[in-house]
């Protein structure tokens, strides 16, 4: 009778601990967030997105205001063509708005962050954002670290 007790426990335990490991994949993925809301496309031009996804947020003051919808590559410019739709709910936007592309943390997700401009006209469906600053590579800023620090070693070799 006591073992019978023991399965059932255990088997409670890994129920939960199954479900824990279901709701945790599910906030990973994002899958949980997305919503079906209505809303605007606006797009922008990047030079380099680094590992900006689809359905990654678009963020304004760090606050949640839509989702990457398309990431595509023009060939006659050269740029990736970010699509992003914004929640109906954020129509004020100003048309002079900037995107960049920022990292959650150290080695976080890709988000994009929309600073606002001034102007008095504002984005609608359809709409285009001039103003982008691309993603930072990691890999890209070590490795001009270390090409100034060996020119710089260079330079005082040479002076001596």
């Amino acid at each position: 009778m006591q073992s019978r007790t023991i399965e059932i426990w255990v088997g409670f335990f890994v129920a939960l601990g199954l479900a824990a490991l279901f709701m945790l994949a599910m906030q990973v993925s994002n899958l949980a967030n997305v919503q079906t809301n209505d809303g605007y496309q606006i797009s922008a031009k990047f030079d380099n997105i680094g590992g900006l996804k689809v359905k990654s947020p678009v963020k304004v003051g760090g606050v949640k205001v839509g989702r990457v919808s398309t990431i595509q590559y023009d060939d006659e410019i050269y740029q990736a063509i970010v699509t992003m739709t914004i929640d109906s709910q954020y129509q004020r936007l100003p048309a002079d708005t900037s995107a960049s592309i920022f990292t959650a943390g150290l080695l976080g997700a890709q988000y994009i962050g929309l600073d606002v401009g001034a102007d008095e006209e504002y984005l609608a469906n359809g709409d285009e954002l001039f103003i982008t600053q691309s993603a930072v590579i990691l890999e890209q800023l070590i490795g001009q670290f270390l090409y100034n620090t060996a020119a710089k070693g260079s330079d005082n070799q040479t002076t001596e």
